[in-house]
């Protein structure tokens, strides 16, 4: 198994918590309170009935079950052993049959399984890893020709660094405090430029925001801290 591209202390981190990812009031309340907003706008752009999707980086499965639910076929992979149990588990309890978990690296199945899956989903994880291009590099190798890819991460400048680590891990306290690094993060130019190196083409982006008065979160223009994109590969 590839486990090169792995930061061993994310893994630690995200394993910790583990038993509490399907709590909503949790650390993780914050993704699912984005989980619609996400869901949804794969579904538009890529209709999720009868589809075989991929969840890399898919953690306690928020995002897989949700997709499994739209009537699509699902893989989630990970490499926290932890979050995969708790994921496996919660699909059992709900009976969700159509979302398998298996622990993974991406690079991995993408020598083991190219051009398998019509929509691949890297969502909140590229961050975390040590070489985010060689993720972007193996979904883009999963992916079917003509099939969708979809990211979400963080932008890269000053208000990315106050709204994401300052206001959401230290004042706000919506994340454990060093959930992020900001030297991690990653400009939409960058993650543009990584997916036209790999053959995908940019088919649309949103950028979420945060009202903290309102608790609320909704999709908007503004890419500039929270940020998603679609991709296609030709057909």
């Amino acid at each position: 198994m590839n486990t090169q591209n792995v930061d061993a202390q994310e893994l630690a981190k995200f394993s910790e918590l583990a038993h509490r990812w399907w709590d909503p009031d949790s650390e993780f309340r914050p993704l699912h309170q984005i989980n619609p907003l996400r869901l949804e706008w794969i579904d538009t752009l890529a209709p999720l009935q009868g589809r075989v999707v991929l969840d890399v980086g898919c953690g306690g499965g928020i995002l897989a079950e949700a997709m499994a639910r739209r009537s699509a076929k699902v893989t989630g992979i990970d490499l926290a052993a932890r979050p995969l149990a708790v994921a496996r588990l919660h699909a059992l309890e709900t009976g969700v049959d159509n979302v398998e978990y298996r622990e993974v690296a991406t690079e991995t199945l993408a020598v083991q399984s190219p051009a398998m899956f019509d929509v691949v989903t890297c969502m909140e994880m590229l961050e975390h890893v040590p070489d985010p291009a060689a993720v972007v590099r193996a979904c883009a190798t999963l992916v079917k020709p003509g099939g969708w890819v979809f990211f979400s991460t963080l932008n890269r400048n000053a208000k990315a660094f106050l709204f994401a680590i300052v206001g959401a891990e230290y004042v706000l306290r919506l994340l454990p405090r060093g959930t992020h690094e900001y030297a991690r993060f990653i400009r939409p130019s960058e993650l543009a430029r990584w997916c036209r190196d790999n053959g995908l083409t940019h088919e649309a982006s949103r950028g979420l925001q945060y009202n903290p008065l309102t608790r609320r979160y909704w999709l908007a223009d503004d890419t500039s801290v929270n940020y998603l994109i679609a991709c296609r590969r030709p057909g």
